[in-house]
């Protein structure tokens, strides 16, 4: 099947799909990838400039298209995450009472530490800077963040460690406890109680995902952060994935409409390439669009949850 045939393609904007491919293209490790990547390398490198028609030709004589599916035919999940941007002290306060904490010496990937609880009652190593604590809390689910500090300096906090916990949701517990309506959850309104209610509230609420991250402090270079593939993830064009049924580098069409939170956008369809994974992305078709840095992009991402079809476009060998 030709990507032509993909609900919505002829609206593409396949020159911004091109670049973001060309960009990622080098996470894939399969040989037909490879010459795909190949071509669209000599592409940038004989066209100056690469024209919308050209990248439309690109993808539709380079790739043929293959349905991903639940086992049950029914839709997937679409849901967001963003680099945020947060405030940070070097010292605690009154209102930055939550240490960064660094990776524990030794660490070592899958291994099973004690849950969140028992790491903020005791933290077990040393603190690279003070945040509040809601804000703490979502930058552990997104993995990764831009701290910009009192005297003015900047840091990244990349992801250097886990504590080998499961990944606990708390909107629908909160939601089922009469905290927020049933679809009144998004990231936006789970902040915004966290921080209405700092303090033990907060905490028992947070308390619910046992998971905890742990980080590294970078210099911060103005960019996106890099995914799991280690390449930097283009706004709205990359996804996290399950590994166990996408590889890095694969180009993805995805399709969600229909989503219900307050604020949501109707639709999100185009040209994505998966280059990250998470803890909560499981299943044949599920995935997490990079939305982007910043407080506008956290607010878009927070209102995600569509219905969602994917394709794959399989890269042709020669």
């Amino acid at each position: 099947m030709s990507p032509a045939t993909l609900p919505g393609w002829n609206e593409e904007d396949h020159l911004s799909a091109f670049n973001a491919w060309a960009d990622g293209c080098r996470a894939a490790r399969d040989a037909a990838a490879r010459v795909q990547c190949d071509r669209a390398m000599h592409i940038r490198q004989t066209s100056r400039p690469v024209t919308p028609s050209m990248a439309r030709a690109f993808f539709e004589t380079g790739f043929t298209v293959v349905p991903a599916e639940t086992a049950d035919g029914r839709p997937g999940l679409l849901t967001s995450y963003f680099a945020p941007e947060y405030a940070a002290r070097h010292a605690r306060d009154a209102d930055f009472d939550m240490p960064v904490l660094a990776a524990p010496a030794g660490w070592r990937r899958g291994q099973t530490l004690p849950p969140r609880v028992e790491i903020e009652a005791a933290p077990p190593t040393q603190t690279l800077a003070w945040m509040r604590a809601e804000d703490l809390f979502f930058m552990q689910i997104q993995g990764s963040g831009y701290l910009t500090f009192e005297d003015g300096s900047k840091a990244r906090a990349a992801y250097a460690a886990d504590n080998g916990q499961t990944f606990v949701g708390i909107a629908r517990p909160m939601a089922q406890q009469g905290l927020l309506p049933q679809n009144g959850t998004s990231g936006e309104a789970i902040r915004a109680w966290l921080a209405a209610h700092r303090g033990p509230e907060a905490q028992a609420v947070m308390a619910l995902n046992p998971r905890y991250i742990f980080f590294k402090l970078d210099p911060d270079d103005g960019g996106d952060p890099a995914g799991a593939a280690g390449i930097p993830l283009p706004a709205r064009r990359a996804i996290a994935v399950d590994p166990s049924h996408w590889r890095y580098g694969d180009l993805v069409w995805i399709s969600a409409d229909g989503g219900n939170l307050p604020g949501a956008r109707g639709s999100y369809q185009g040209l994505v390439v998966a280059l990250d994974t998470g803890s909560a992305i499981r299943g044949p078709v599920r995935a997490d669009l990079y939305m982007g840095r910043g407080d506008a992009a956290g607010a878009e991402a927070g209102a995600v949850r569509h219905p969602l079809r994917m394709w794959r476009l399989v890269p042709k060998a020669s």
